[in-house]
């Protein structure tokens, strides 16, 4: 049914906690397959992946490029989710997933439907409560979730739109943005990310955020926009 394709780098903890994650759905036949795309790490990742039974594959490059090549690799499921490695799936979420599909199968339009999940954070405080309160205005208002949302795709429809462009960032909302937000479904399931929201520091947020509001609100190519993500 589903292909989990996650992109890594040095990535090793976050992909432990990410695939056993993943373990209930492989365990039920949600999950047929997953495929790790590594962008050259020199940790324990390709360890770690072969020891869950991953496939596992090379690609240098960026995330977007990693990401298109784990599409053409994964070959058992009808079904792409993008995963980012640092991204923790909650319990159950498997099953609001396969829902989602059956439902999709059962409507004309349906196959031309993606999915993401509610954003929420690991850490503690009020920033990070905050900060998942924008991400579902923004999800819902303009229909673009970022990467760390995941991202539930027919094969169908992902290699109709053209897959990820070769883009140094901003992939996820390029992408996002040829989906179209009526065609665009957010999950009740939540998607955990680790780390503090805004980690980069102010000054740096503050300049992705506005190029991330060119490309979601302003309607600005994701292409034009990289510049000034950084």
């Amino acid at each position: 049914m589903i292909s989990v394709i996650i992109p890594t780098e040095n990535a090793e903890l976050d992909l432990v906690h990410a695939l056993a994650a993943l373990v209930p759905a492989a365990a039920e036949g949600v999950v047929r397959e997953v495929v790790v795309v590594d962008g050259g790490s020199t940790d324990n990742t390709a360890m770690v992946a072969d020891a869950a039974g991953c496939t596992f594959v090379t690609r240098k490059g960026p995330r977007s490029e990693r990401l298109a090549h784990g599409a053409s690799v994964a070959k058992r499921g009808d079904w792409l989710l993008f995963l980012q490695p640092e991204t923790l799936l909650e319990s159950g979420w498997h099953h609001e997933a396969q829902a989602f599909i059956e439902r999709a199968g059962r409507t004309p339009k349906g196959p031309k439907t993606a999915a993401a999940f509610r954003l929420r954070y690991e850490a503690f405080g009020l920033g990070p409560r905050l900060s998942e309160k924008a991400a579902s205005v923004r999800s819902q208002l303009l229909g673009m979730p970022y990467g760390n949302q995941g991202l539930l795709i027919s094969r169908q429809f992902y290699e109709k739109l053209g897959g990820h462009r070769p883009l140094p960032e901003m992939e996820d909302l390029d992408l996002a943005k040829r989906i179209g937000r009526n065609r665009m479904v957010f999950l009740r399931a939540a998607a955990v990310c680790a780390g503090e929201p805004g980690a980069a520091g102010y000054a740096t947020g503050l300049r992705q955020a506005l190029a991330r509001f060119a490309v979601g609100a302003l309607r600005v190519p994701a292409s034009l926009a990289v510049k000034l993500h950084g």
